[in-house]
């Protein structure tokens, strides 16, 4: 059953019944995907559409927490649905008679925004969010009479998600009592605690000097709350975060307070974790421009406002074409194209990164497969899409397999972070990438601590040597480091390929210090896959490949 049908007003009486619900309706075939979704439904999510998306998908497009975590709860049985515009939704599933799931979706955020009027948090025995926001009204009409000092602290503690998934809720809820109680030891009597939600706190100083009094306890709070915890006989290190509002300097309204003190704390966090920021009005400006940013990018998601352009990588023995990067582009409708740099960082920190990183690797190995000479294609995998993404090696397949492109012919760059955090998981995710017959990159490589013991680890199909040795090929020391790492290329059976080519020095110097393979600039820029095509039509080098030319081919090979 289609969206028209209920549309349609003599569509069949399931249909019109469904169309009439105040309830939304969502139906997942066996294979896990969306077939059906009700107006009511589709309400929820707009201007995404549920139908043909994974669970997972759906709740990260719509901006909901920790989708894939989400997702598995309500498919299990159910679960509390949080939107971005404040709406609560309870998601119940039941399995339905011909396979897959039946899954309602009720609008409670009424009856959420009623219990939690209680005053008090039932774990840690604090105020609760509404009593603190209470409580600064209350400070803040006193202050109206007799102006004085004051400042608000929220503190989010960091590393804590991983307590709680590893060692289970029950440890993690006894760590949030044994926070509260090292909280408890740091203030005096007269400052308000509370535990506004999950892991996070607020303290409210009243009638203190400031900002000398909360820098001081700010301070003792990130080494205090940073210390080791034994809880239920296992070991525990978290930290915590703060950021800080002064009273009435950032603020005469308890929402507005929390809100600046908020925002100083996303800029500790984003600083480092560990530390305390202080609001300044700039933060304001920053956090509206990236709201505004993490919308548009919601939005061109749902509406596929990303478009592919390829950039030439040469072979330098054989003066030849060999392939091309897929390099992904935002055409934002107002703001022309936006940059990957300025937009990739925040599609990973908001969960988006493995629905755009699926389309850029279909889109890049559809257009790809279509070119009339089997080049290689490369195309960048995020760190990010290896941890959230449990089922990369399938996606892969999957884009193989509807694309027909030869698996000797995709190329993944990855960068030294994909291997940060749990390396065997992620080596063994690479090997059996390999096995498909899909080559393996390490790029920006020289950029990171440990990159050398990753090509001990993993055998990479090439080193890509970062821009930054290239643009500055004039300087022994990066001279050094290039001559060093395409030694090493050689000496392990890697090629390497330099990045950021923009000058026939830079591309004579490379040559020289051995490297296999070059891009950039000075030998071609990005481009569509329409004029990717046409290169390969070109006149062909000694290989039957396209040949490379600059300012002449002599200019080239000299």
């Amino acid at each position: 059953m289609d969206k028209d049908n209920f549309s349609d007003g003599g569509a069949d009486p399931v249909a019109r019944a469904l169309a009439d619900l105040a309830a939304g309706v969502i139906a997942v075939d066996p294979g896990g995907a969306i077939v059906l979704a009700n107006p009511c439904a589709a309400g929820f999510f707009s201007p995404v559409d549920p139908v043909g998306l994974r669970l997972r998908t759906l709740f990260s497009l719509a901006g909901v927490a920790d989708p894939e975590s989400l997702a598995e709860a309500v498919e299990a049985d159910g679960a509390r649905i949080r939107l971005l515009d404040g709406r609560v939704l309870e998601a119940r599933s039941r399995p339905a008679s011909c396979g897959g799931q039946a899954i309602t979706l009720i609008d409670v955020t009424r009856y959420v925004h009623e219990t939690q009027r209680a005053s008090r948090d039932p774990l840690t025995g604090l105020a609760n969010r509404l009593e603190m926001s209470e409580r600064i009204e209350a400070l803040l009409s006193v202050h109206r009479r007799d102006p004085g000092s004051a400042a608000l602290l929220v503190l989010d503690l960091d590393r804590f998600k991983a307590v709680n998934d590893t060692l289970g809720h029950p440890v993690g809820d006894a760590l949030l009592v044994k926070v509260t109680e090292r909280l408890r030891s740091a203030v005096r009597q007269g400052d308000v605690l509370a535990r506004l939600g999950g892991d996070e706190f607020a303290v409210l100083l009243p009638e203190r000097p400031q900002p000398a009094a909360v820098e001081a306890l700010a301070a003792r709070l990130v080494d205090l709350i940073g210390r080791s915890y034994v809880v239920a006989g296992h070991m525990a290190n978290i930290g915590v975060s703060i950021g800080i509002a002064l009273i009435p300097e950032d603020g005469e309204e308890a929402e507005k307070l929390l809100r600046h003190a908020d925002l100083a704390l996303y800029r500790a966090k984003s600083g480092g974790r560990g530390r305390y920021r202080f609001f300044s009005a700039g933060m304001n400006e920053a956090m509206e421009a990236r709201r505004t940013l993490e919308l548009d990018l919601r939005r061109a998601v749902a509406l596929k406002q990303f478009e592919m352009v390829y950039q030439p990588q040469f072979d330098l023995e054989h003066n030849t074409l060999v392939g091309f990067e897929a390099l992904l582009r935002w055409n934002h409708p107002v703001r022309g194209l936006v940059s990957p740099g300025e937009f990739v960082p925040l599609a990973e920190e908001i969960g988006l990164i493995t629905s755009i990183g699926e389309w850029t690797l279909r889109t890049a190995c559809r257009e790809a497969a279509g070119w009339p000479r089997e080049v290689s294609i490369a195309v960048n995998v995020s760190a990010m899409q290896f941890r959230s993404d449990a089922s990369l090696l399938a996606t892969v397949r999957s884009v193989l397999d509807a694309t027909g492109l030869k698996p000797s012919r995709l190329e993944l760059e990855i960068t030294e972070g994909v291997l940060l955090n749990d390396t065997d998981r992620t080596l063994e995710i690479l090997h059996a990438l390999k096995a498909l017959g899909v080559r393996i990159s390490m790029d920006d490589f020289g950029t990171g601590y440990s990159s050398l013991s990753y090509l001990r680890r993993f055998p990479f199909d090439k080193i890509k040597i970062d821009q930054s040795f290239v643009s500055g090929s004039e300087d022994a020391h990066a001279v050094a480091i290039v001559r060093a790492v395409a030694a090493l290329g050689a000496s392990l059976g890697m090629r390497t390929t330099a990045e950021g080519i923009e000058t026939h020095q830079q591309l004579a110097r490379m040559r020289a210090e051995g490297c296999s393979e070059v891009q950039g600039y000075l030998t071609g820029r990005p481009m569509s896959a329409a004029a990717a095509a046409g290169i390969l039509l070109e006149p062909a080098g000694p290989d039957d490949s396209p040949a490379l030319h600059l300012a002449s081919q002599k200019e080239f090979a000299a």
